[in-house]
């Protein structure tokens, strides 16, 4: 297949990349290499598939129309799927226009360019973030998620609404993907691992939001790249028992799928704090604060 990958310089986006070229798939990435982390990450993992022949990749923000829209006139692709956003809750709080940019007029560009281009199915990354103020646990897609507490949150069930509206209106199978605090090798450096470790072994305090009470289902990159492959492969299909007087959350009489990719196992913050003390031989300083604005307590799958 010919597919396209928004983001493929990013965390996922580059492990699934480098999935689907091993697997002999064609690969189109596109990544606009922005500085919400030190770039030169990007450019390092990049270079593990820039010279594979079925490489392309396009330096370009999706959040321009005339570039996205030329980009599928160009190499007609199969499927999509986009990765590219942007991502942390906080950041949100003080950058919110960088997350309409990308998160929603970037998407709509992407929604447009499968309308145009005949595309077989678009898969793309929701967040396990949509679940905001839900208490119930396991979260689950069969839920309704009306109270997202970041715009970061809200921009990406913003995306699955999208998404209906273009399944429904124009038959294109598309999947969300609820991601659930994604970790592993090549990871972002604003991501609790690498922060965490980085300043346990510097010596520094690290900062424990919620006294360190939060709870989140730490995902491994390869089961996410796995349950990424295996949706992207099995198009959007109808629910032909879905019933609009009982409205089912994840699935439609349109073409339209809703998942969450998690560990089902949530870990403990402090727990987790004391996995890389172990790890490391070293006692972390800890700055125990209350709970950060726009953080969901727990996250489970």
């Amino acid at each position: 297949m010919k597919i396209l990958v928004t983001g493929s310089a990013g965390f996922i986006g580059s492990a699934l990349t480098m999935r689907l070229l091993n697997r002999g798939d064609e690969v189109i990435g596109v990544d606009n290499h922005n500085d919400y982390y030190d770039p030169d990450l990007k450019e390092a993992r990049l270079s593990k598939y820039i010279n594979n022949s079925k490489y392309t990749h396009v330096r370009i923000g999706i959040e321009d129309s005339d570039l996205v829209n030329s980009l599928f006139k160009k190499y007609k692709f199969d499927c999509v799927v986009n990765l590219a956003a942007q991502a942390g809750v906080r950041y949100s709080l003080t950058n919110p226009h960088a997350y309409i940019n990308t998160n929603i007029v970037g998407f709509t560009n992407i929604l447009e360019g499968c309308r145009h281009n005949n595309i077989k199915h678009l898969v793309y990354a929701s967040s396990s973030s949509v679940y905001g103020s839900n208490t119930k646990m396991p979260f689950s897609i069969h839920d309704n998620v009306n109270h997202p507490l970041s715009l970061y949150a809200a921009s990406k069930k913003s995306n699955e609404l999208m998404a209906h509206t273009y399944s429904h209106l124009f038959n294109i199978p598309t999947t969300g993907l609820r991601f659930f605090t994604v970790y592993g090798p090549w990871g972002r450096p604003d991501m609790a691992l690498f922060k965490f470790t980085k300043s346990i072994l510097l010596g520094e305090k690290i900062q424990v939001y919620n006294y360190g009470k939060h709870r989140r289902d730490f995902t491994y990159i390869d089961d996410i790249i796995e349950g990424v492959i295996r949706i992207l492969d099995k198009p959007a299909s109808s629910n032909q028992y879905w019933d609009g007087s009982n409205p089912d959350s994840a699935s439609s009489n349109a073409p339209w799928r809703i998942y969450n990719i998690g560990n089902n196992s949530p870990v403990e913050l402090l727990d987790y704090i004391e996995a890389i003390e172990n790890e490391l031989n070293l006692k972390a300083k800890k700055e125990l604060l209350p709970i950060q604005p726009g953080d969901v307590p727990d996250t489970y799958a």
